[in-house]
């Protein structure tokens, strides 16, 4: 069966909004408290053969390793990813690519963490973007322009194949490898500057803290999973 995306909404010109794993899982942990805070529904699933056969359950809820939702509100469709991608990065990316297209994406913003040596209360919010108009928006919004960086997975993917389509990254400072929350809860507050998306700042620390802890468990369960699956191959052809 093809890589391929379905989904049960008709869609025209939404926002699009990407976050998996990468530095500091800001990426999940964004676009988790967005699904929350949206109140949207899921719409769909991507699905191919090299994704781990891992299922997760929380809340007593399937999650798929990478989920689509919709909020009808705003337009905005939200690309959730729990699972890492690394080999698969390019395949994934032509994937949602093919979609965004088939949707007329007004708009795509993909989130990600990025590296930083100093432990800020206040961590820095980038962006990167080769339209005007939007760079003027963004700035409003209190994000700086990205002029240094190397960025790898899903977002460096994006970056180098969607040619097409409008995109914009957004990077927050992280000082971990571990699920940084509080990278996240800042990305939020800018996102709402930017799209309008009413959100309330007072509680982003705490909510982005839980998502923090229940996205590690499942990444936890996964690679542990994964290890043992490796296990069970090796002992057969042994």
């Amino acid at each position: 069966m093809p890589a391929e995306i379905k989904v049960t909404k008709k869609l025209k010109n939404p926002t699009v909004i990407i976050g998996f794993p990468g530095f500091g899982l800001v990426g999940t942990i964004t676009t988790e408290f967005l699904i929350d805070h949206l109140r949207t529904e899921e719409i769909g699933n991507l699905w191919f053969e090299e994704i781990p056969a891992i299922a997760a359950v929380h809340d007593s809820k399937l999650i798929h390793p990478i989920s689509i939702h919709y909020n009808k509100e705003y337009n905005i469709v939200v690309v959730h990813g729990v699972t890492p991608t690394v080999g698969m990065e390019w395949k994934i990316v032509s994937v949602v690519l093919n979609f965004l297209e088939s949707v007329d994406a007004k708009e795509i913003i993909s989130i990600e963490g990025i590296g930083s040596l100093e432990q800020n209360e206040r961590p820095k919010i980038f962006f990167f973007t080769s339209d005007k108009k939007v760079t003027e928006r963004l700035r409003v919004a209190g994000l700086e322009a990205l002029k240094e960086g190397i960025i790898v997975g899903i977002t460096g993917a994006l970056l180098l194949k969607a040619k097409k389509q409008n995109l914009t990254c957004i990077f927050a400072e992280s000082h971990s490898n571990l699920p940084d929350s509080g990278a996240a809860s800042h990305v939020i507050i800018a996102l709402d500057k930017y799209l309008g998306l009413n959100v309330d700042p007072k509680p982003l620390v705490e909510q982005a803290e839980r998502f923090e802890g229940k996205l590690k468990k499942l990444l936890e369960s996964g690679q542990q999973l994964s290890q043992e699956q490796k296990k069970k191959e090796l002992s057969y052809m042994g």
